[in-house]
Formats: structure tokens, C-alpha cells, sequence
């Protein structure tokens, strides 16, 4: 089975599970945000309920990326307002997002092994290696 394929499975997997009633991508939020101060401050008056919506759309912004090479208009619009001379989202925190959300699929996928990590790491990767590309590009 290719990354591609196990990657599609897990994510499958993962949004449809929900422990405690906390859906995958609040609970990778909630994760999120206790993993450093630094991340609370940022997201300190943000709608945390908009916030998600807009991680699920640029999520498959991150997948599109991978699959096809090329930027879409949301990849690049929020690479844009991440960088230095907007939002200042340093290019660390990416990994710091990055290890969060495997912790929250090993919870939300009953499949989680070191394929299933690997394959989101391979797929997410070229996405995020953009994001940090483009904090001080933009």
C-alpha cells in the first residue's frame, strides 16, 4: 500500500473517531494550544470555532500541495499573512503544529503505527516546508 493510500485511510479514520464526543480538529487545537505559551499568546483573541474552519480548508491546501506541486490561492494567501511582516508566525512553530496534530492522529486513529505517522509527515511536509519558506519571502 502506498503513503498515499495510508494517509487517505487514516484521515479517514481519524475524523470519523471521536473520543469523548471532541471532534479531531478541536481536539488537535486544544493540544495545540497547551503545548507552548508562545502559541496561547498568538491565539489569545482569536474565534477558535473560525479558527478550525479554517484549518480544515487549509488542510487540504497542504494535501492539494503535496498531490499536485503547486500553490493554490489558500496555501499562499496564509503563507502570506504568516509571514514576518504580518502575523509573524515563526517558522518553528511549524513544527511545533506539525508534532501536535501526529499526537492528536495516534489518539484519533485506531490504526496509528509508524507507517500511518510517516505517511502524514511525507504528505504535510512539502506544505509546511512552503509556510516556512515564505515568513521571511513574502
Amino acid at each position: 500500500m502506498s503513503f498515499d493510500d495510508i494517509f487517505d485511510e487514516s484521515y479517514d479514520r481519524a475524523l470519523l473517531t471521536s473520543p469523548n464526543g471532541i471532534e479531531f480538529f478541536e481536539a488537535f487545537y486544544r493540544r495545540f494550544l497547551k503545548s507552548s505559551a508562545e502559541v496561547r499568546i498568538l491565539f489569545r483573541n482569536t474565534d477558535m470555532t473560525a479558527q478550525r474552519r479554517m484549518l480544515k480548508k487549509s488542510f487540504f491546501s497542504l494535501i492539494a500541495f503535496y498531490a499536485s506541486g503547486t500553490i493554490d490561492d489558500v496555501l499562499r494567501r496564509i503563507a502570506y499573512l504568516h509571514s514576518a511582516d504580518q502575523l509573524n508566525i515563526k517558522p518553528h512553530l511549524y513544527d511545533l503544529w506539525l508534532e501536535c496534530l501526529i499526537d492528536t492522529v495516534a489518539v484519533y486513529d485506531p490504526e496509528f503505527c509508524d507507517d500511518v505517522e510517516l505517511a502524514w509527515r511525507l504528505i504535510l511536509s512539502p506544505g509546511i516546508t512552503y509556510m516556512k519558506f515564505g515568513y521571511d519571502h513574502f
